[in-house]
């Protein structure tokens, strides 16, 4: 049999989801090609309902490559903070900003639609089996099959873009021994826009307003997580009741699903020609929904060096050096939140009702935290 023959592109992209597509739409609005690998079929992603958290950050971003998804997207014009069972609480407006809104919630295949509407028709290579990845000297080379053919692919940049990261030496874990129930629900009175993150002794509560529902992100350990996803509608609403008090009513519950939280943190972004960026660098705990728009500015940034330097290896190590600072302060800023905030031991909860208080008395403490969620370490000086 002989060997498939060798095809070239100068950067392949493996996933083709919206940090991947991100990352192809922005090479190509400044004159680089580069083609997706995915294995899954184009149709894939339409069926996805999940909600992602995204920052007014991560819009102006996507404005620049026409692909903000508006009619899909639901603001947050402020958002309650406060813990359950405690003093002290934060409210964050949008106006003291002057933004249209401090970030949005849309649904995964809004966001990927928005995207893939932008892509020339040759962009994806869709249903690809990824059988082995060959690094080089100067190229990596991809084999995979494709429409039920052998295809080699030698690239002179892979981009890692899709999964999460696996059993790797390279890659930290820290197991938060916690499970997301996730699910929507109808309020009432309406949200009104307002986002609630509240903190409980079993892990944070978010409610996030998307189009009249909130989407429900139920933070509890695992045991308790069995017995939520258990329970039939109204006991759910009611333990949902418990942990956020009478302040909104609920109803009208929709499917649960459930996922198991931790941090993982790849310590090396470049190796030789391979870059990761997105989930397959790092995951971390919903808490203030960091972990996707921290792939868009991954994906953002690796685009700007690239265009500005090529495909040169010193490229890339700078690329690592820019992503530190913020890749570090949202991983540090959401695991010091969850592992500060998931207990009943009273001098915390104290500490942490002072902390609360003193974000909203303080405005300038107030607005760190809130920029560093906007926009992430471009917000520092």
């Amino acid at each position: 049999m002989t060997n498939p023959v060798i095809e070239n592109v100068d950067i392949l992209i493996m996933g083709a989801g919206p940090v991947g597509m991100t990352l192809h739409l922005a090479l190509a609005a400044g004159g680089i090609k580069s083609l997706l690998l995915d294995r899954r079929p184009p149709q894939a992603q339409q069926g996805d309902p999940r909600a992602l958290a995204l920052s007014h950050g991560a819009r102006q971003l996507l404005e620049q490559i026409n692909s903000w998804p508006t009619r899909a997207a639901t603001p947050i014009e402020t958002i309650h903070v406060s813990q359950k069972d405690g003093f002290g609480r934060t409210l964050i407006d949008h106006q003291e900003y002057a933004l249209p809104a401090l970030g949005y919630v849309v649904r995964y295949r809004d966001l990927a639609s928005a995207l893939a509407a932008n892509l020339a028709a040759d962009a994806v290579l869709s249903e690809a089996e990824v059988i082995d990845i060959t690094p080089g000297a100067e190229h990596v080379t991809v084999s995979l099959r494709h429409a039920g053919q052998l295809r080699n692919i030698q690239t002179r940049l892979l981009v890692h873009a899709e999964g999460t990261p696996g059993d790797n030496p390279a890659v930290k874990v820290s197991d938060y021994d916690q499970h997301a129930v996730i699910c929507e629900v109808i309020p009432t009175p309406g949200h009104n826009r307002r986002a609630w993150e509240r903190f409980t002794p079993d892990g944070p509560l978010a409610l996030l307003p998307l189009g009249d529902e909130y989407s429900i992100v139920f933070t509890l350990p695992p045991a308790k997580a069995d017995a939520v996803m258990a329970m039939d509608d109204d006991a759910f609403i009611d333990a949902l009741q418990k942990q956020l008090g009478q302040r909104l009513r609920f109803a009208n519950p929709g499917k649960r699903s459930r996922f198991p939280l931790a941090l993982r943190l790849r310590d090396t972004l470049v190796k030789d020609n391979e870059v990761w960026i997105g989930n397959t660098a790092q995951t971390l705990h919903p808490v203030s929904g960091q972990g996707f728009n921290l792939g868009i500015r991954d994906a953002w940034q690796l685009a700007e060096i690239l265009l500005g330097n090529g495909l040169d290896p010193a490229a890339l190590a700078d690329y690592a050096a820019s992503r530190r600072l913020d890749r570090r302060g949202s991983a540090l800023f959401t695991d010091q939140i969850v592992r500060g905030f998931s207990n009943n031991f009273g001098p915390l909860k104290l500490a942490r009702g002072l902390g609360l208080l003193a974000l909203d008395l303080c405005p300038p403490a107030r607005h760190f935290v809130a920029k560093r969620m906007i926009w992430g370490a471009r917000a520092w000086p």
